[in-house]
């Protein structure tokens, strides 16, 4: 059912707001979500390309809600959980940018009574390296996440504790820590942080349906929570309790409106250099090590690329957003799910609309020419060519070309022996997780590339 539901919603979205890729790029997202979609059994995902610094496709497939049953659209709002950290980061750069206060001030400086947090500095808050404890590990609601609460009770329930470890020493994820630093924004501002974002953020990046999702459950407009236990059915997820997600995992929108917010970063429009560089710039430790996050943002190299965003999780929803900024393309998927990945549809929508380099290109080439039983001879060497006889070929044409389209190739590990570049490649191709081994010499020929079934 889920399957018909998801090959439909392929033809109900709307259509992409600015024409920068091309049909058949549409229609691979459209089959790779469609798939997704279908393997994960979750209800809906709603996506944004971004491609040469513009919103290029926005989708939706699937259903926001199952009982009664709503088409998603790209109107529908999903919570993007722990992504609001982006925004309240952000926050803080433009009190900071008014010289109402600095990334150094010590949030003691602003919040009475914080015990040994009162130290801790709002860069330390914003970077994870402050040592307050989070007051939200688990990946369900637990019992005192059912009530209602507010930024101070949680302030005085967590953040007066005993610090995990010396601020700046090491790095622990902490939502309580978003906390400190939204109730400081209000306090400098002296305005609700919502509104807050509305003013300098939301309403110049013109993010016009930016919604809370701390409150209460979502509009039936919009998408629905849903959770499964281990491979049982669908049921709809438990909300949250008023107050809990204040400022580091409170706010709801359509993957569009998030896509302005990702060209604003990839273009640097919105906030001063200074805070830009600030926000972009890796944090690290008292010892030296790099921990790859900014200010409420991953800040990544992978696979030869600088990646920078921010995944989010919560009761019945999952989110990823994702930024080359070197590349101007950015891949925002939203979902009301728990239990599958977003990240993975990210990845194959990102192979799909980002420029391969010159060996994932190579990779993808002999792949599909084993499909088809056939090689580029010139790209092996003399024992490659040796092992890759006319049985060999008929054998991979036999075995890999009725598995249908690639959905992913993408590099593993890479590592040297025998005086070859070894490069192991993660490959999805069909309803088939796929591994191929690829050695090659400096001058580019390749000795081999063996593709097995991958295992565990």
């Amino acid at each position: 059912m889920i399957r018909a539901v998801v090959l439909l919603a392929v033809f109900l979205g709307m259509p992409a707001r600015a024409a920068a890729l091309d049909p058949a790029t549409e229609t691979a997202i459209d089959a790779t979500a469609a798939d997704w979609l279908a393997k994960t059994g979750a209800p809906s995902a709603s996506i944004a390309v971004v491609k040469d610094g513009q919103v290029a496709y926005v989708k939706a497939y699937g259903l926001a809600r199952l009982d009664p049953r709503r088409p998603a659209t790209t109107e529908t709002r999903y919570a993007i959980d722990s992504v609001s950290k982006e925004f309240t980061a952000a926050a803080v750069l433009i009190l900071q940018q008014q010289g109402k206060l600095s990334l150094d001030d010590q949030a003691g400086k602003y919040l009475p009574d914080l015990g040994p947090a009162a130290a801790v500095t709002l860069r330390q808050l914003l970077t994870h390296t402050s040592g307050l404890r989070d007051y939200w590990p688990q990946d369900f609601v637990p019992p005192d996440m059912a009530r209602p609460t507010s930024a101070d009770a949680i302030i005085q329930t967590w953040a007066r504790r005993p610090l995990d470890f010396q601020p700046g020493t090491d790095w622990q994820y902490s939502n309580t820590g978003f906390v400190l630093a939204g109730a400081i924004v209000e306090k400098v501002s002296g305005q609700k942080l919502l509104p807050f974002l509305r003013k300098h953020i939301f309403a110049p990046l013109k993010m016009s349906r930016v919604t809370e999702d701390d409150s209460g459950p979502l509009p039936l407009s919009d998408a629905g929570a849903y959770t499964r236990s281990g491979l049982g059915p669908v049921h709809p997820a438990p909300k949250e309790g008023p107050g809990w997600l204040f400022a580091a995992t409170d706010l709801a929108m359509q993957p569009g409106d998030l896509a302005l917010w990702d060209i604003s970063l990839i273009d640097r429009a919105l906030l001063k250099p200074t805070a830009y560089k600030a926000e972009l710039t890796s944090v690290h430790l008292a010892d030296g090590t790099d921990k790859h996050y900014g200010l409420g943002l991953d800040i990544e190299t992978v696979h030869g690329r600088l990646r920078i965003g921010h995944s989010g999780g919560g009761s019945g929803f999952l989110a990823e957003n994702r930024i080359w900024p070197d590349d101007k393309t950015a891949v925002v998927v939203l979902t009301n799910n728990d239990w599958a990945s977003p990240g993975d549809l990210g990845d194959r929508i990102a192979f799909l609309v980002l420029p391969p380099k010159p060996e994932e290109a190579r990779a993808k080439a002999v792949f599909l020419g084993f499909q088809n039983g056939t090689v580029d001879r010139k790209l092996f060497t003399d024992g490659g060519n040796f092992y890759l006889t006319p049985q060999v070929l008929a054998d991979l044409k036999t075995s890999l070309g009725p598995l249908g389209p690639i959905w992913l190739i993408s590099l593993d590990r890479e590592s040297r022996r025998g005086g070859m570049v070894t490069r192991r490649w993660k490959i999805l191709c069909g309803d088939k997780k796929l591994e191929a081994v690829e050695r090659g010499y400096p001058d580019g020929k390749l000795e081999e590339f063996l593709v097995t079934e991958a295992g565990d």
